[in-house]
């Protein structure tokens, strides 16, 4: 079992705590709160190993990714009437994660020597926001990506931006630009309110 990254630790509890609480919010049972979590979790990473013919994606190879989000959901059902009292924590919880496998989604990328720019892209914005939609899907619900706010395209800024700094300063300089660039835009779009235009009707 590998130890994982602290970008990776951040973005598993925060999808996890997102995951969990959109669950607990749809009247779920702790299975169902489970399941939630670790897909917010670790779906988007499922989901880009499968693109670049990862045998096993990282997630299921190294089991630390399902304990710490199922160590996060307790944590969330235990304290949630405590955590639920805060405004926009699913929202907040949800920027962070986007933030961080934003980064992790371009990494990854590189590391399994796969350089062309919109590919690295596709793979960050796929890692980022990939656990989110299919549990927005699960539940019924039109993926939040797709309607609400500056949402995958504060993906794609931070992961243009880390492909942009990459080649000059390194990996962990270009992650963690990266995750400060995808987390100020998700809020500073949550802040003003801030959404892309729609067909008027």
């Amino acid at each position: 079992m590998e130890f994982i990254s602290l970008m990776e630790l951040i973005g598993t509890v925060a999808f996890a705590a997102a995951g969990a609480l959109v669950a607990i919010d749809k009247e779920l049972d702790y299975y169902g709160i489970a399941i939630f979590a670790v897909i917010t979790a670790v779906g988007g990473g499922i989901v880009r190993d499968v693109i670049i013919n990862v045998p096993v994606p990282v997630s299921l190879a190294n089991p630390l990714y399902i304990i710490i989000s199922l160590v996060t959901t307790a944590i969330v059902i235990a304290f949630y009437r405590k955590i639920v009292k805060y405004q926009n924590v699913v929202m907040f919880c949800d920027a962070i994660g986007l933030a961080a496998f934003t980064a992790i989604g371009a990494e990854v990328a590189l590391v399994n020597d796969v350089y062309m720019p919109f590919v690295v892209i596709t793979l960050a914005v796929l890692t980022g926001t990939g656990g989110g939609v299919i549990r927005d899907a699960m539940c019924g619900d039109v993926p939040y990506v797709f309607r609400k706010e500056v949402y995958a395209v504060a993906s794609i800024l931070g992961a243009i931006i880390f492909m942009i700094i990459y080649p000059y300063f390194g990996k962990y300089v270009a992650v963690y630009t990266s995750f400060g660039v995808t987390f100020a835009t998700r809020l500073i779009s949550m802040k003003f309110n801030l959404h892309l235009k729609k067909v008027a009707k």
